[in-house]
Parts: structure tokens; sequence; C-alpha cells
């Protein structure tokens, strides 16, 4: 095998293997120039088959690469090789068929997209696609341009704008494999079976599109079809992303305008906005956060490490709430035996009919019986009933999920503390008591810890672990064990009021807030949000998680940040909870709601509100946008000067996949990095001076602490 690429003939067949130095197949300059060697030594065979030696196919570009280039042209030589050999690929006359015994994507994919026959595992672990789009770029190796005429335009902009991944069982009713196969000894042999039947120089060993007959499936580029699917595909772009994310526009108009050229001419334009796209700072921060730290985070690296045998078998949740009976749910299907408990019965019932459906949802795909083995692995336990507490023995682990409120969950952990073993873990998901404050009830604080998860759990990513003053390294990293089982990405910080992500996540909300009490347009504030990436705006989450919550909380920190519950943005909230304006949950916030579906800003809002400002739209929100995430920078830089930080991509991991910071930016931090240390300190103390405080980022912060720009292919 000779750079990674083994070539072996099986009589007029020569079957490539690719098995590069690593643990995947990456796609970079040595990909390519190994290719071209090794289909150069497949002369005078009559088919090629293409085989992975590692467990995926190819996980595409090497991402080390791309990131370290900064010069378009330089990604434009490498594209236009890697387009040139997939090309001979596709049209010297000789059939090729691949194996996608695991996963294939992006540039991976799209060299399973130029073979002429593709033969997938029926296995649900493989994935196929091209997310590119997710990492603030489009596929540059021709996958804009094959999978139209493989599948059709609408087809193919559903999987493309939003990064959808086939699994290997759906992958043939997808049209991205010919045939599908148990086994990969079976998937070998149906690829075999297709390259001796197919001759060299015959219909098919040549592409869809390189044929004369060729005809593009559903609509045609010309057609007014097709002209209605772009503009609603634009339209639903610019709903999506509000403009801020360019490699989706990117794509969309690669697609339309590669449609309309020969196909040479179309992956030549394809290349030329891969190229652009690549060497954005954008995508950098992207891939800094979507790829680099993600990847750091999954692997725990610098995290305390998690014993082998974490001695964590058997969890109690105490509260039956979503977020009780969501975790109930997921340490079920993560084999944990687990006791649901709350203290009425109504509560008890409706969140183990959460826990039935939400596994059944999860688990859709195996049989009854094996959904019924993971659901009998929750107990339901009414406190205070006969026999209550022995459903506590032997308990490892307990996760408080109850009201926020300091003697409540003190009595709860006095109670529940005397029930359990010496070893046994109290964790609180409290999402902004100190956790060094609660474990005043524990007689083992250096078991306690806080664990706080975000809602909907089954879905939010995120696990932020809590030290608490006493909470002991051990502790942590049994609780990291338990997060790779639960498949969470976790933080780990250090203790305070809010912790890190409630802090940062509450200044947005708050400002939000604020906007509106000055007498800015509400509908312009949320606009604003989206045009700054925020995933989702302050006064639609806030209506979300129910403004009389905001008021308890703010009310709480006024012990711990003196002065926020006299804001202006604090009083609207709770002249709002006042008058009944409590959320989307029961009908009106900021919004008005008609059976949960959001009508529009409440008319009688601007009466608790100081009058309106004028001016340029445009620019409001131009400053709105600046505002709402420089609130959060501050209180993120405030929370790495007072050492709940510890680790500047904790605080990029935390804010973007905990509470939907502008993924744009990759992060406050990055986003600091990337608009320059100097120039946002500046700005943050005229916020100061214009709005108040809150903007300056701390006592002894300066722009020369933040020694960020690390190149995190080093870390």
């Amino acid at each position: 095998m000779a750079n990674g690429f083994d070539v072996a003939r099986e009589g007029d067949l020569a079957v490539i293997t690719v098995r590069l130095p690593g643990k995947v197949n990456k796609i970079n300059a040595e990909f390519g120039i190994g290719l071209a060697a090794a289909f150069a030594e497949t002369s005078g065979a009559t088919g090629v088959l293409l085989l992975s030696g590692h467990k995926d196919f190819c996980v595409g570009a090497d991402l080390d690469m791309i990131y370290g280039v900064t010069d378009p042209a330089v990604i434009l030589d490498l594209v236009r090789d890697v387009d040139a050999l997939f090309r001979r690929m596709e049209t010297s006359g000789i059939p090729v068929a691949c194996v996608l015994a695991g996963s294939a994507l992006g540039g991976g994919f799209e060299l399973a997209l130029a073979c002429h026959y593709r033969v997938v595992v029926e296995d649900p672990r493989v994935s196929l696609g091209l997310p590119e789009v997710n990492l603030g770029v489009i596929p540059g190796a021709g996958g804009t341009q094959r999978l139209p005429r493989l599948i059709g335009i609408q087809p193919a902009l559903d999987l493309l704008l939003q990064a959808k991944l086939v699994r290997g069982n759906k992958a043939v009713a997808a049209g991205l494999a010919h045939a599908a196969a148990p086994t990969v000894e079976a998937a070998v042999a149906l690829a075999k079976g297709w390259l001796a039947e197919t001759r060299p120089k015959s219909s098919g060993a040549r592409q869809p599109w390189d044929r004369p007959d060729f005809t593009w499936p559903g609509v045609a580029p010309t057609s007014a079809d097709a002209r209605n699917t772009f503009m609603a595909a634009s339209a639903m772009v610019y709903k999506k992303t509000a403009g801020v994310f360019p490699a989706a526009e990117a794509l969309l108009a690669v697609v339309q305008e590669g449609s309309r050229l020969t196909f040479d001419g179309a992956v030549d334009v394809e290349a030329r906005a891969f190229a652009r796209l690549a060497t954005s700072g954008q995508a950098k921060d992207m891939m800094r956060i979507f790829w680099y730290h993600r990847t750091a985070a999954e692997k725990h690296e610098g995290l305390p490490a998690a014993p082998r045998e974490t001695g964590i078998r058997k969890v109690a949740i105490l509260g039956a709430g979503m977020m009780g009976a969501g975790l109930a749910g997921i340490c079920a299907q993560a084999g944990y035996e687990v006791v649901l408990r709350d203290i009425a019965q109504p509560a008890l019932d409706a969140g183990m009919a959460h826990v039935v459906k939400g596994i059944g949802e999860r688990l859709k795909h195996k049989s009854a019986d094996e959904r019924a083995v993971v659901v009998a692995r929750v107990r339901a336990s009414l406190a205070g009933a006969e026999l209550a507490g022995a459903d506590l023995a032997d308990t490892d682990l307990v996760i408080e999920a109850v009201f926020e409120n300091v003697e409540l969950k003190h009595r709860i952990i006095r109670e529940v503390e005397a029930q359990l073993g010496p070893s046994a873990i109290f964790a609180s998901n409290t999402s902004a008591l100190p956790i060094t404050l609660l474990a005043e009830a524990s007689v083992r604080r250096k078991n306690f810890v806080g664990l706080h998860f975000f809602s909907p759990v089954e879905q939010m990513p995120l696990l932020e672990i809590i030290r608490g003053e006493h909470t002991d390294e051990a502790t942590v990293a049994r609780c990291l064990g338990f997060c790779r089982s639960i498949q969470k990405l976790p933080i780990v910080v250090n203790d305070g009021y809010g912790f890190f992500t409630t802090r940062v996540f509450s200044a947005y909300i708050l400002e939000g807030a604020q906007c509106v009490a000055e007498g800015y347009d509400p509908v312009l504030v949320d606009w604003a949000a989206r045009v700054a990436g925020m995933v989702v705006p302050p006064l639609q989450v806030f209506d979300e998680v129910t403004l009389r919550l905001g008021d308890h909380a703010l009310s709480q920190a006024e012990a711990f940040r003196p002065g926020v519950a006299g804001l202006a943005g604090a009083k609207l909230v709770k002249q709002l909870v006042g008058a009944g304006r409590v959320g989307r949950a029961h009908g009106a916030g900021f919004y008005d709601y008609k059976e949960g579906r959001r009508e529009g800003i409440w008319s009688g809002l601007a009466a608790f509100c100081a009058p309106r400002v004028g001016g340029d739209p445009v620019a409001q929100v131009r400053c709105l946008s600046e505002r709402l995430l420089l609130a959060q920078v501050a209180e993120t830089l405030r929370a790495v000067v007072e050492g709940v930080v510890t680790r500047p991509q904790d605080a990029d991991v935390g804010a973007v996949f905990g509470i939907g910071f502008a993924p744009n930016t990759g992060g406050p931090l990055s986003y600091v990095d990337r608009r320059g240390p100097e120039v946002v300190y500046e700005r943050l103390k005229a916020l100061a001076q214009q709005h108040g405080e809150r903007f300056l980022p701390a006592v002894g912060w300066s722009p020369a602490r933040l020694c960020y720009d690390i190149d995190p292919r080093q870390s």
C-alpha cells in the first residue's frame, strides 16, 4: 500500500482500498495525489471498486488544511485539482462502483457521487450527506451540481440548505444510493455483480448528466416551476438566516446558476464560491466552534478523566416536570435504572406519560418490546407515600429539578441525603442558585455538584457542570462519565450566581426588555437579534421561559448584582407579570398567542414603555444588534475575570450550544477575537457611558487579558 491507497486485481476488476494514516479518510492535497496514482494503476481493468479500509468511507475535506489557508487562490487550485480528478473518474468510460460501509460526508460523499454505482450498508449508523453549510461553506467538489442532477432541484435543496444527513437504511429511497445490503460482504458482492455486468464505454459507465439524453429529475431548471422553487427557497433562506449566513445564500445561487450551465462550467462556479467562503472569517469561526471546540468537548479534552467505572447505575430524579421527565427518559435510554419522584400524583402521571412518549419517538426504529424494556427502567415514586423511601435505596446519583427556591431545595437535600449511601452524588439542576449555597444543607459537600441541563433536555446538547466550593475532582470526573453515557456536550465551570450560561442568557433577554422599555419598536428589537445571528430573539425567548420566572430570577439576582432590578427592562417585566402577561404557556406575554401560536406583539405593550424612539429603522437595527451581542460579551468577560470560566473554549461552547449565541460569530470570545479586543473594549466603554455599567466587562479586564487567538488545530 502506497500513500494510503492499496490497488489489488481480481481478474479484470481493480479494487482500490483507501486507508489513509490516522483513523479516518480525509480529502486533501495528498488524498488527490494518492487517488490519482491509484487510478493510474488500474489501467486495463474493465471495472473499478472503491472501498475504505477505515470504519467510515470518508469524512470529507481536511479542515486542518482549510482552516489554515486565507488565500482564495490557494483553495481554488486545490479544489480544481479534486474536481478534475473526479471528472476523470466518471468520464474515463470505465465503470466505477463504491461500497459505503460507513459514513460518507461532505467531500467524502462527493467522491461517492462521482462513482457510477453506489451500494450502502443498511445501517442507521451510516450517514450520507453534504452538511458543509453548517461550517459556513458549501460543498466544493461538485456536490451542488451532481446532487440536483441526481435527485432533482427541490429534493437536493432540501438536503443541502438544511444540511440533512440521510441514514444508510434510507439512502436508496432518497435516491442517494443505487442499492443496499445488510452486511459489508453482501454490499461488496452487489457492487462486484454490477461491475461484472457493466461493460466499459456502456451507458452504465457514464453519469446521467454526461449522457446525450439526460433530462432533469422533476422540474427543468428553465421552467416556471423551477423559478418558483428557487424563489420559495430564497425566501425560506432569508427567513431562517436573516441574511447573516452567506453560505446558505451562496449555495442557493450556485445551484441555480449551475443548473443552467454545462456540467463543467457549473462545477467551476461552485469552486469559486467555495474558495471565497472557505477563506472568510465567518467560516473560520464556525469551523472553530462547530468542529474543533465541539470535538474537543465531546472528547472531554482538558477535563478531569472520567473513571472507567463511574459507580453510577441508579439515578433518582426529583421533580417530574418536563425537565425531570425528559431526564428520566434519556437516562433510561442510556441504560440506567431510574426513579422519577414528585410530591403530586397528577404531576407524576404526566411525567411518566412524557417518558413513554419521548422514548417512543426517539426509539421508533425499535420494536414495541424493545421500547417497553427501556420504559420499564423508569419507576415512578410518590414522595411521602408508604415505602417511597425504599425507592431511593442504592441510588448512585440524585438530580434535583424542583422550583428555584433555596429553602425548598435545602429541605429536599436534607431529606433525600439521609436515605443515600456515602458515595452517592447529589446534583442540583438549578439554573442560577450557587451550588455552594445549596450545599450548605448537605452533609457530604464533596459529593455535591451542579448539573445544569437545558430545555428541552432531549434536544439540547449542552450540560454545564458546576463545581461548588467543596466539590472534589472525583465527583466532577464521575459526572463527566455520566455526561458521556447520556451523550451530552460538557463544559465545567466554577460556582457563582447564574454560573456562566444563565448569566449570559439573562443579560441577553434583559437587554431586549430594556430596549423595549426605552421606547424601541419591539419588532425591531427582535429582528435586530436575528440580524446579529442569535438563534432566537430575546422577546420571543422571554415568553418561552415565562416572564414570571424571569421576574423571580431578577429579584434573586439583585442580591448578587445590585441595581439589576432597578433597570427599566426589569420593571417592565414586573409590570407585565402584574398585568397577567406571563408568557406563551399562558397565552400572553410580549406577544399575543392563539392556540399556542404567536400572533404578533401585544398592542398594549406601548403603554408600559417610554415614548417610541424615532429615526432610521435600519440604523436602529444596526445599533440594537451590536447592543444585544455586547451585553452578552460583557457578561462573558466578567465570568472570565471572576474565574467562573477558566477555559475560553468553554465560554464559546456554552454560549452557542446552550443559549443560542450567534453561531455565525463562533461564540462571544470568538466574536471579540475576530472584531479585535481593543475595538470591543472601546465599544463596551462607550455603551457603558450611554446605557449603564452593565456593559463594563469587569474591573481589571483589558484587551491584553483575552489571549484567545490560538490555533485550535494545536489544542
